[in-house]
């Protein structure tokens, strides 16, 4: 059984942006900038944007938050995004989620212009990857389909069990990988709520990717014998044995699951260092597209 190891393909990506960037600074084009717009005290949002920004330091790209109160309206916060629409130093927009209720979304994702939206969430972007061209692929998806790749994980005719149907994971890595292309083209089936037994569908899994948010959802039972797992849950659960009372896990119980799986995320160290990865990437390939 082989764990895939995240956190060291992360690093070999940085790497490798480090390198192209410093090679492009050196040729006197500059260099990609990323900023982050953090709305509010979320102590989760506030630990990633900080990673985020540690993450640009390292590879040498010019980053900045900018930080607002929770009572931000919602058209100072688009008159925000717009103000980075037009500066020409920052190449991603990156609008941290959750923002507070009375602030829609839907509004702060399509103020975003395509070719700065990072995080591949705009509609446009949306549409540009369910059709099948080249465009900023959602980061967490993004990172799945490059850990598959790294790890020579065939895909093609290959049935994918997603559990999961977020705009943010779910859906995106299903339309990723059911196109017709090199490390896709694989038979999708996307599993949710509505379905009557879950296990039935996972169990028929060649790779299974789980991304519900339920600690622990996916049990040994539910995976079939050499399947490839990926967990993309990070759930807190309580846990008095440790100092900060709780632990994190993912949506597979990782125990039990890896004596049949044949590769396996961990959680920690899997698929949350792909995500921020793959931000730097598109951000750097934004930077590309604009300097050509």
């Amino acid at each position: 059984m082989t764990i895939i190891d995240g956190q060291k393909v992360a690093a070999e990506i940085k790497a490798e942006l480090k390198a192209g960037i410093s090679r492009l600074s050196a040729e006197g084009k500059g260099v990609p900038g990323l900023v982050a717009i953090l709305v509010g005290e979320n102590p989760a949002s506030k630990i990633y944007v900080k990673s985020k920004a540690n993450d640009c330091l390292e590879t040498g790209m010019r980053s900045h938050v900018e930080k607002r109160g929770s009572d931000i309206s919602e058209e100072e916060l688009l008159d925000l995004i717009d103000y980075y629409n037009h500066n020409s130093e920052y190449d991603g927009i990156l609008v941290q989620l959750p923002l507070p209720k009375h602030i829609n979304e839907d509004r702060v994702i399509k103020k975003i212009r395509p070719e700065k939206d990072v995080d591949g969430f705009h509609p446009f972007n949306v549409g540009e990857l369910v059709i099948g061209n080249e465009t900023f692929f959602p980061c967490t998806p993004a990172g799945i389909q490059e850990l598959l790749k790294y790890y020579k994980v065939q895909t093609s005719g290959k049935h994918v069990v997603v559990v999961g149907r977020s705009n943010i994971v779910g859906k995106p890595i299903a339309n990723i990988l059911v196109q017709k292309k090199e490390f896709a083209n694989a038979v999708v089936t996307v599993c949710h709520s509505a379905a009557k037994d879950i296990a039935y569908y996972t169990r028929q899994a060649d790779i299974l990717i789980a991304a519900i948010g339920q600690p622990e959802f996916i049990k040994k039972e539910m995976v079939k014998e050499g399947a490839v797992v990926i967990d993309v849950g990070i759930n807190r659960v309580e846990d008095k044995t440790k100092e900060k009372g709780y632990r994190v896990t993912g949506d597979v119980d990782f125990a039990g699951v890896s004596e049949v799986a044949s590769m396996i995320t961990p959680v920690p160290k899997g698929v949350g260092p792909m995500t921020r990865a793959m931000l730097l990437k598109n951000t750097y390939h934004a930077f590309l597209r604009k300097i050509k």
